[in-house]
């Protein structure tokens, strides 16, 4: 099996990203050539982690039979200061709203994400150290 995504050159730092059909640019900031239009590719995997987890965990929850109002997950990339600058720790925030939520299947659904199901921790747990925390919000 396997994925592509192709960039092409638009204008000075910026690109068209095509990724399974779907398109996206991506650019440089101001200060690195570019014009600010679109996100930078490290971002973006930060962007594929919290992707990757969080459809594991809706997935997990949706067959705990877990009812929720509002799902999100956060993550925050520490990037190193010297080059090639990296992501040498990456922090996952999941937040759950919703009336009576049950603490110990959201973390069962995470733990699953973490350990069995989300590709992209996999990987990137192979390069930098990753960590989580839940934050549940209940209503009434």
């Amino acid at each position: 099996m396997k994925d592509r995504a192709t960039v092409q050159h638009r204008e000075n730092m910026s690109f068209t990203a095509s990724i399974n059909g779907h398109e996206l640019i991506i650019d440089a900031a101001p200060g690195s050539g570019g014009n600010n239009l679109g996100p930078r590719p490290k971002s973006l995997m930060l962007v594929a982690l919290a992707g990757c987890t969080g459809m594991d965990v809706v997935s997990i929850l949706k067959k705990m039979h877990v009812e929720f109002e509002d799902f999100s997950v956060k993550v925050e990339g520490n990037i190193t200061e010297e080059h090639p600058m990296h992501f040498d720790h990456m922090h996952i925030i999941y937040s759950i709203k919703g009336k009576n939520i049950p603490a110990d299947k959201v973390n069962k659904a995470i733990d699953l994400s973490q350990e069995k199901y989300c590709g992209v921790s996999y990987s990137y747990r192979l390069a930098m150290k990753i960590t989580h925390e839940l934050i549940i919000k209940e209503t009434s």
